[in-house]
Formats: structure tokens, sequence, C-alpha cells
């Protein structure tokens, strides 16, 4: 099954190194029950691009974690085998997980990312984080924002050249 791992250049870096994402447990989001019955029409495709929006969204909760982080998200898709059952306090339309495993960057299918241009509004969203989550409407717009960023494709065998034209801590070169 296909989760998706929010991210920052930082931690994608460290991942990429360690061979794994880790330690668990890691938040990561998929195509669950939950966001199936939300969107009863959609198909398999759309069902993942939710799923992925999510992790996306997430990624912007990292990179108010982290002031130094390049203010691009991150979302890297993964194959897992094992995806833990829904402990029954899921909101309709949520792909949260939480994975009690690590997961080894041969899992790794694709990284996602913001194009350079999005770092603004990426860098607002951030800056305006907790406010969002506390329910300030003018956050919350910053935060929505970004979802009108398309987020880049990048297959593995690409990521370690991002990662060195991008620098120590994703910063270029």
């Amino acid at each position: 099954m296909r989760v998706y791992i929010p991210s920052t250049f930082p931690l994608l870096d460290l991942a990429c190194h360690a061979g794994e994402f880790g330690p668990a447990p890691l938040t990561v989001y998929a195509v669950t029950p939950a966001l199936r019955e939300w969107y009863t029409e959609g198909d398999d495709e759309e069902l993942e691009y939710a799923a992925m929006a999510q992790a996306a969204r997430a990624s912007v909760g990292l990179l108010a974690a982290d002031p130094n982080a390049p203010r691009r998200r991150v979302v890297v898709a993964c194959e897992v085998s094992a995806i833990p059952p829904a402990n029954g306090t899921m909101e309709l339309g949520d792909a949260q997980l939480e994975l009690h495993v690590v997961v080894p960057w041969t899992a790794v299918a694709a990284v996602h990312l913001d194009a350079t241009r999005a770092t603004d509004v990426v860098g607002k969203a951030a800056e305006l984080w907790e406010a969002a989550r506390n329910g300030d409407e003018d956050a919350v717009f910053a935060l929505d924002s970004c979802e009108g960023e398309d987020l880049l494709w990048y297959a593995t065998q690409e990521i370690p050249d991002l990662l060195a034209a991008e620098g120590p801590r994703g910063t270029k070169a």
C-alpha cells in the first residue's frame, strides 16, 4: 500500500543518508476507510491525491517547527506492506495513520516537493501554522493557499542529486 510521509529537505537528507525513515512511530497518510467514505465518488487516483494533500499540509507543520528548513513542502511516497488498522477515532475524510515501524529507503517510490517559486506562499503558511491550528481565518487562508501550488515529482534516483544541489539543510549549494 502507498503511504505518504510528510517531510522537509533536512529530514529527507537525513533519511536518504540513514537509509530509512524513523524512528517509529511515524505519522503517515494513506487511503484510509475514513478517507474512502468521505470521497465516495472518488476513484483511486483522486483518493491518493487527497492523502498526499494531507501529507503536504502536515509538511507545513514540520516547516513551522524548523525555521532553518527551506520553505518547500516535501512528501515522500512509499510502498509498505503493513498498514495499521484505523483505531476508530478517525474523523470522516482523515488519511492520517501511525506506523510502528521504520520505513526503509528502498520502500521510497517517489518524492514530491514544491518548486522554488512556492517558497513565499509556503513560508507564510509555516509562519502562521499555529494561528491556523487555532482557527485564525487569515492564517487558515494562508495555509489553504499552499494547496494551489503543485508538487513536483522526483524519481528515487534523482533524490541524491537534488539533495546535493540544494546543499546542507536544503539551501542552495
